[in-house]
């Protein structure tokens, strides 16, 4: 029997939720500039250039490579490759490769729990959401318990990131800034990174609470929600509920009105070469076992 929250703690004896003083910092030094001078910064060539930006690190670096690849051995590919989706999901400015490897098992592991503490359901406000999720980290007590594969928290080129992730970001912030001026700098890296981060954590919070259900899963506590909007503008991310039944699917859609352009962006690595053995929803076997298929099950801020 594991260990559960107490009313004065969101998460188990053990696990501690401690200030994340760099994840603080960094929000706000991103998040100052882009909302002082990036109105007066805007323009329409400079959208385009932080829009490519975010394809390319949201969509190839977080999305693609780290989340489906990474985590969720969707796919295989190079040594090569793997590295250097990861480099561009370290130019997403959300923080350090193996924190969110670490955050996603810890949150996988407890949410298919019937015993999943505050700090991973989703039964809060949307504030006190942004106030756990945005300004502290979890540490466990008993990260064996995760079974987090030692090949990834231990790969050389994964560590390095993970302790300089930041600065990567801040000298091509530098790059940009010499080579395009102060506007496009705060465009492309400040304006962009911010949204990223409340994108992120919004496209998360809302993906979970709210929308359409097609499958139920035994013994969880969270099941996640689909959403039109959100998954098409997340890469798919949006999908939850589709991707709490099939994780390891590297299609986060299973029907044709719903728009995951993640896994356009997976079907041109393939066709390039550059991935294979992509597991499929509706192809291959990624249906979790716990995962139960139901008729729609909606759920809206208003029906609350």
């Amino acid at each position: 029997m594991q260990p559960t929250a107490t009313s004065e703690s969101p998460v188990i004896p053990g696990d501690r939720l401690v200030p994340g003083w760099l994840k603080i910092f960094w929000l706000y030094l991103m998040l100052v500039p882009a909302l002082v001078w990036g109105l007066s910064s805007l323009s329409g060539p400079l959208s385009l250039a932080s829009a490519v930006l975010t394809v390319v690190t949201v969509g190839f670096g977080h999305s693609i490579g780290l989340h489906r690849g990474i985590i969720h051995r969707s796919y295989r590919c190079a040594r090569f490759t793997r590295g250097l989706l990861a480099y561009l999901f370290v130019h997403t400015g959300l923080g350090g490769p193996l924190s969110w490897v670490r955050v996603h098992y810890f949150r996988d592991y407890w949410q298919n729990r019937l015993d999943c503490p505050a700090y991973f359901r989703y039964d809060h406000s949307i504030a006190r959401d942004y106030y756990w999720n945005l300004h502290f980290a979890l540490k466990s007590g008993d990260i064996s318990r995760y079974e987090i594969p030692a090949e990834d928290l231990h790969d050389p080129w994964l560590v390095f990131l993970e302790k300089t992730w930041f600065l990567h970001v801040l000298v091509a912030a530098g790059l940009i800034w010499a080579a395009f001026g102060f506007e496009a700098m705060i465009i492309c890296v400040p304006v962009r990174i911010s949204v990223t981060i409340f994108g992120h954590w919004f496209v998360g919070f809302v993906s979970h609470k709210y929308g359409y259900a097609r499958y139920d899963i035994d013994e969880a506590t969270e099941h996640g929600y689909n959403n039109w909007v959100l998954g098409a503008l997340s890469f798919g991310e949006g999908f939850h509920n589709n991707h709490h039944a099939h994780p390891s699917s590297a299609k986060m859609s299973t029907a044709w009105y719903e728009l995951d352009l993640g896994w356009y962006l997976v079907a041109l690595l393939r066709a390039l070469g550059l991935v294979w053995d992509v597991q499929v929803v509706g192809q291959d076997n990624t249906q979790k076992p716990k995962a139960k298929s139901r008729s729609f099950r909606w759920h809206w801020p208003w029906q609350e």
